[in-house]
């Protein structure tokens, strides 16, 4: 990477978590002795080549305060919005009036992920660094996929060849990522749609199935076995 490459990440964390249920937003719950945002945050913090991070939490979020995140770079927080891309666009407003210029890379990377291998990261840096759009890490689906009817039964078989699962990080230009954001204005559930939306097509960066989401609680079972056979290895 050249020395005048920058590289910032940005973490949307102001969700409620109301589809994994409980009083506690699910950035915030217990993991293996952290909290999942924790997790999360450790492999951006680590990245030599990531010059700072940014923390988009829900307004009156006391929570993150009070974590014990350390680190060598930036870590600032932004209000974010009811809508993931509302909160990854203050984010990317409060970049700015930090410093980030439109043409830095930004890595926009899921609180709620919090397995995330630095070796996954490093590999998404080097794909990308050169190419004209960016892109995101993803796995080639490997199930057979159904779409349902209006009936909940099995209105057809979809061909899985092509097919990826979208993970994060997914990494674009800040400027370039500020205009596909303000022209969808919602509607889209990651950065790449309104990246396509805008006309790009954006490169998918082979990852890992360990870097998963957690939605239920049956993930975060799975995230501290992960975690926990990963530390013992």
């Amino acid at each position: 990477m050249s020395a005048d490459e920058r590289f910032w990440a940005v973490v949307p964390a102001a969700g409620s978590g109301s589809r994994f249920g409980g009083g506690t937003p699910k950035q915030y719950l217990p993991l293996a002795g952290r909290t999942v945002i924790e997790w999360a945050l450790e492999p951006l913090l680590a990245e030599p080549a990531i010059a700072g991070v940014m923390v988009a939490i829900a307004p009156g979020d006391r929570r993150f305060a009070s974590l014990d995140v350390r680190a060598d770079k930036p870590v600032w927080t932004a209000i974010g919005g009811r809508e993931r891309w509302q909160s990854v666009r203050r984010a990317l407003d409060v970049l700015v009036a930090n410093g980030a210029q439109r043409e830095d890379w930004v890595l926009v990377h899921d609180a709620a992920r919090p397995c995330l291998e630095g070796g996954d990261l490093r590999r998404l840096l080097d794909a990308l660094r050169d190419d004209a759009v960016g892109g995101l890490l993803a796995v080639p689906s490997p199930d057979t996929l159904k779409r349902a009817d209006a009936n909940g039964r099995v209105g057809s078989t979809l061909d899985r060849r092509g097919v990826w699962r979208a993970q994060t990080p997914q990494m674009f230009r800040l400027g370039s990522l500020v205009v596909a954001l303000d022209a969808a204005a919602g509607a889209l559930t990651d950065e790449a749609a309104a990246m396509e939306a805008s006309g790009a097509k954006p490169r998918l960066v082979p990852g890992s199935p360990a870097n998963l989401k957690v939605t239920t609680p049956d993930d975060l079972e799975l995230a501290e076995c992960l975690i926990r056979r990963r530390a013992a290895c």
